[in-house]
């Protein structure tokens, strides 16, 4: 196996340039140009030779070099036709049982992978690692946590939407996302990243987190989960009972005076469980 140079900033531009190409801002493209945070996200999925891993926004191959010096195999899939072309000729010469390119979206819909991922992944366990677009992350995250076959996502997101998913109760950033994703997995911090991480540099910063599957799921039926939280976190501000109305059957514990954001996610579990509401109540 032959390792690849780490790739430079300036040969990330160069290549770009070479091809008429720059970074669009319309899809997130903030190109992750810090070798040792690679390794550490790397390192942090623990990849070992034979690992089926599921990278979404190649970029210019940065992380997927890595990836594929571990022993990975990588399914990649970007969105942007200029990139893939790049990235097509780039590991023109890597066998097709060691990586695989897919263009276009990674989700066909918000709760569906795309067919073509789905068809390569061929109902094998995966990790997902990579340096999600803003614009995808929480779907594609949200849709992962629930995966049968997603062994953990090892990822670069914004902060802002980190910090939303280990959220808890009680807190402003206590939501939909937090509960979902908190509900099927846990969560850890891996870094904090600085604009200056990147190229071009956002105007925001970055978290590397770890998400991975919990051994007992808080729940088997994450949709009525997800409709219950969408019910009441688009009317945060009021009392459950007016959400939901006022003879509406509660779980011990929880008062009618409650507002969302203060109900555990155990809690929440136990009341998409046991009530039946109508997502149209005010």
């Amino acid at each position: 196996m032959v390792s690849r140079p780490m790739q430079t900033l300036s040969e990330i531009k160069a290549t770009l340039e070479q091809r008429g190409l720059s970074p669009r801002k319309t899809l997130g493209q903030n190109f992750l140009i810090d070798h040792n945070l690679l390794k550490r996200l790397v390192d942090a999925a623990e990849i070992q030779p034979g690992d089926l891993v599921l990278e979404v926004g190649p970029g210019t191959g940065a992380l997927t070099d890595m990836l594929l010096d571990r022993g990975a195999v990588v399914i990649a899939c970007e969105l942007d036709s200029g990139l893939a072309d790049l990235l097509h000729d780039r590991y023109a010469q890597t066998s097709a049982d060691r990586f695989m390119l897919i263009v276009g979206d990674c989700l066909e819909n918000k709760h569906t992978l795309s067919p073509e991922i789905d068809s390569a992944l061929g109902g094998r366990l995966f990790k997902c690692v990579a340096n999600l677009p803003y614009g995808a992350a929480s779907p594609l995250m949200v849709l992962l946590a629930a995966h049968k076959n997603c062994l953990g996502q090892f990822i670069t997101i914004q902060r802002e939407v980190a910090h939303r998913i280990m959220a808890k109760h009680n807190t402003r950033d206590y939501s939909e996302l937090s509960i979902l994703v908190q509900a099927m997995c846990d969560v850890k911090h891996i870094a904090q990243l600085p604009p200056a991480c990147f190229w071009p540099r956002p105007k925001v910063a970055s978290e590397m987190i770890a998400i991975t599957p919990r051994r007992e799921p808080l729940t088997q039926d994450l949709p009525a989960l997800a409709a219950l939280c969408r019910t009441l976190f688009t009317k945060r501000r009021k009392q459950i009972g007016a959400i939901l109305g006022r003879d509406v059957t509660l779980p011990e514990g929880v008062a009618a005076t409650a507002r969302p954001e203060q109900l555990t996610i155990e809690q929440l579990v136990q009341l998409a469980r046991t009530t039946t509401f109508n997502e149209g109540c005010v």
